[in-house]
């Protein structure tokens, strides 16, 4: 019996000790000191320029976090829209350093990501999260700082054009675009083929049936209208489609495509037809070109052409040129609206 109570004892001992060690390995750390943003300050002013993307456009800078012992510290910078309370942050981003810059394409994407609007002065709540260790323990913030921000898009703003043409489905209609950020200006070319309607994206960007929608006001004279509305129509064809949504207006002109030219066999006389492909949905045509300058044109006439530059045509552009001659695979896209494209593929 005195054995058994002696090894009682020893083993209570032992595990005492035991905990003791665990516990003290394991002590929580006491934050120490004043962690917080030292810059920039709060109300500070930035317009962030497109034109400047690589450039320096904010460093933001806080007081290490102390735990009162040395360990690791990860810091991640939080981004929210300014009032939302930190609801839905992003990470801006992560550094185990107690600074950081970002340039102009970094941020403006950053400030984006946090819900804010291009081009619009709006603003931007930061603080800086601290953990320790490996693990991620023990977070601590610093203050929050609200900064007013002026962001970007290079985005054009895009309606959807569902209808019988693509099975009334919108997330996979094809898009007009306006000519710019703000406008509403909306061009595009696709393929109809019965009714249709322009649809709005939501909040997030994403087309679907509820969004805002327009359609004729049943006179089919081109007027658009939000409520009671009618399909839009239009027989089998490719179209120029174009819509304001400002001035409630929409218009659509057929075209067919051809390539023409003192490289292509009609000279600038005649255009060489291209065939429309439904389903690469471009117009394409194997054509043997000489050495020399052609263009785009619809109709066989010169009221719809795209020139230069080669990357991204304008309508009246300079006109486009082929080194050497030969029989070549061409192919006109129309399908990323006012972001028009050419493909010379030699056969």
């Amino acid at each position: 019996m005195k054995n058994t109570f002696k090894f009682i004892f020893a083993f209570i001992a032992f595990t005492g000790f035991w905990s003791c060690e665990d516990e003290e390995n394991f002590k929580i750390l006491d934050p120490v000191g004043d962690f917080a943003i030292l810059t920039p300050d709060t109300g500070t002013t930035i317009v962030l320029d497109p034109n400047l993307g690589t450039n320096p456009s904010i460093t933001l800078s806080w007081n290490a976090a102390d735990y009162g012992t040395p360990t690791q510290v990860q810091y991640e910078v939080e981004f929210a829209a300014a009032g939302t309370e930190f609801e839905n942050p992003i990470i801006a981003a992560s550094t185990n350093s107690t600074n950081i810059t970002w340039n102009v394409l970094e941020f403006n994407g950053a400030v984006l990501g946090a819900g804010l609007t291009p081009f619009t002065q709006e603003g931007l709540d930061i603080r800086v999260r601290a953990t320790t260790g490996t693990t991620g323990t023990q977070e601590r913030f610093t203050n929050v700082i609200t900064i007013l921000v002026t962001s970007f898009s290079t985005d054009l703003p895009q309606l959807a054009v569902p209808g019988n043409h693509q099975g009334w489905n919108p997330p996979t209609a094809p898009r007009i675009a306006a000519s710019a950020f703000g406008q509403t200006d909306y061009e595009g070319y696709m393929w109809l083929d019965g009714g249709y309607k322009f649809l709005a994206p939501d909040a997030g960007g994403a087309f679907n049936w509820g969004n805002t929608d327009w359609g004729d006001d049943g006179s089919f004279s081109g007027i658009l209208v939000e409520n009671d509305e009618t399909d839009c129509q239009a027989t089998p064809g490719y179209y120029r489609v174009q819509a304001n949504t400002t001035t409630l207006t929409y218009t659509t002109t057929v075209t067919v495509w051809g390539i023409i030219g003192a490289a292509t066999p009609g000279g600038w006389d005649n255009s060489t037809a291209l065939t429309y492909n439904p389903t690469s949905k471009m117009w394409e045509g194997i054509v043997t070109l000489t050495a020399g300058e052609f263009k785009f044109r619809a109709n066989n006439a010169w009221t719809l052409n795209f020139g230069g530059p080669a990357e991204a045509m304008g309508y009246d552009g300079p006109n486009l040129s082929v080194d050497v001659g030969g029989s070549y695979l061409v192919k006109l896209d129309l399908t990323n609206p006012r972001q028009y494209t050419y493909t010379l593929t030699p056969q």
